[in-house]
């Protein structure tokens, strides 16, 4: 068996019951998007050895393939064993947000993405989410499974706030607070 197939060469792909769409398709194009979220959170996680980051950005990259593999079912072929994410995902990414604001603290300024390569890869990562919650919505947001779906994605993006603001203070690095007056460049 090879990688390349030659079946997508029409602008059409399969759905994980076998049903033929086109690339264009609101389940691909979510699927499509957290398989980019899931590869920017790799980026950051060869960035780190703090354990606890790890740790955080290993267990999201699993329930993003739950995730993806969930989304890449049609609702009406869902069995018992179609792999999901459940509510209690949703609460260990909860309870990252929390470790990481204990070493951060609370926050009460908007910032600007960057800092050290760790924390810029995390806010990269942050903002492909966003999108693949936007694509994750324009599905069927009313079905239960992609709620649940749309929940973790959500929370997952706070997750990845909090975790490049932690990257900072790992890195000794201080935050760029958004300075809406901020001189112009001199050259």
């Amino acid at each position: 068996m090879t990688i390349y197939t030659r079946r997508g060469d029409t602008g059409e792909t399969s759905l994980a019951d076998g049903e033929r769409v086109p690339k264009t398709d609101p389940r691909v194009e979510a699927y499509g998007t957290i398989d980019e979220a899931n590869s920017a959170i790799g980026a950051a996680r060869a960035l780190t050895d703090d354990a606890l980051m790890r740790d955080v950005l290993g267990f999201a990259q699993q329930r993003l393939l739950n995730c993806s593999s969930h989304v890449a079912t049609p609702p009406d072929s869902r069995t018992a064993l179609t792999t999901d994410v459940d509510d209690e995902d949703v609460a260990a990414l909860e309870r990252a947000v929390d470790r990481f604001e204990e070493a951060t603290g609370p926050l009460d300024h908007f910032l600007i993405p960057g800092g050290t390569s760790l924390s810029a890869q995390l806010h990269v990562a942050r903002t492909v989410v966003r999108r693949a919650e936007r694509r994750v919505a324009a599905i069927d947001p009313a079905h239960d499974g992609d709620r649940r779906v749309a929940c973790f994605v959500n929370r997952l993006s706070d997750v990845l706030f909090a975790a490049a603001r932690y990257a900072l203070v790992l890195e000794g690095e201080s935050e760029d607070s958004w300075d809406r007056e901020a001189p112009r460049p001199l050259a």
